[in-house]
């Protein structure tokens, strides 16, 4: 089980935007925002408190066309996962739409289980490349930089290989604790010298970390033998 990850929306036509969020957010996986401009996407997309995991975009927007509105948001340094949705067919709109720096592009009309499926392989790629981000309570966390930011108070909290390793593992359990010896196994692999003391430690360290209050837990919690985070920690950004 993984947390719900937050999809933006950028279409204009309102009935079929509308009608797409709510049949992504009945999946379940997924938050959904929306924009029915470019204008409105990028003011979206600047608000250092919001976050998206992936962007289901069309080519005929009406301040902008998609492949190169997608093209800036390339430029701009924006990294996940960007699926075209357009009904514009051809083998040449497909070759622009890709060199626009889109991961895929699916054509109108579509079928949503294809569309979802084709969005949660993009993000099983995205997950496992340089450029991922999550957002764990109050944090910006950059497992690749090794990094938790706060945009909040503008600070950087940086982790050690092994915090960054049982901070991720954590967060893709989606809320279910992990067994102390599920995380020796995945953090330390086979080891007979490492020990759950030695996973403690890692625990109390980390917390003291990123706990507002390392005395009273709410985003790392102890539960059944292991560790996972609280829903504070899980809470998706709106």
């Amino acid at each position: 089980m993984v947390a719900c990850r937050p999809l933006l929306i950028i279409e204009d036509d309102a009935a079929l935007r509308s009608t797409l969020a709510e049949q992504i957010a009945l999946d379940g996986d997924f938050t959904v925002d929306e924009a029915e401009s470019a204008s409105e996407a990028e003011a979206k997309l600047a608000n250092i408190e919001v976050h998206y995991d992936a962007i289901l975009l069309d080519i005929g927007l009406p301040d902008a066309d998609g492949r190169e509105f997608c093209a800036k948001l390339r430029r701009d340094g924006q990294h996940m996962p960007i699926i075209m949705l357009t009904g514009e067919d051809t083998e040449q709109d497909i070759v622009r739409g890709l060199d626009a720096g889109a991961n895929d592009y699916i054509t109108k009309p579509f079928r949503l289980p294809e569309l979802l499926a084709r969005v949660r392989a993009q993000l099983r790629v995205f997950d496992n490349s340089e450029n991922v981000v999550f957002t764990i309570g109050p944090y910006t966390f950059r497992p690749s930089a090794k990094l938790v930011l706060e945009p909040g108070r503008n600070r950087k909290i940086r982790l050690t290989d092994k915090e960054t390793a049982i901070l991720k593992l954590l967060y893709r359990a989606g809320g279910k604790p992990i067994a102390r010896q599920t995380l020796l196994q995945e953090v330390w692999g086979y080891n007979s010298n490492v020990t759950t003391h030695t996973l403690e430690t890692h625990i109390y360290r980390l917390r003291c970390k990123i706990e507002p209050d390392p005395t009273q837990f709410q985003l790392l919690l102890t539960e059944e033998g292991g560790y996972k985070l609280g829903s504070i920690a899980r809470t998706p950004p709106t």
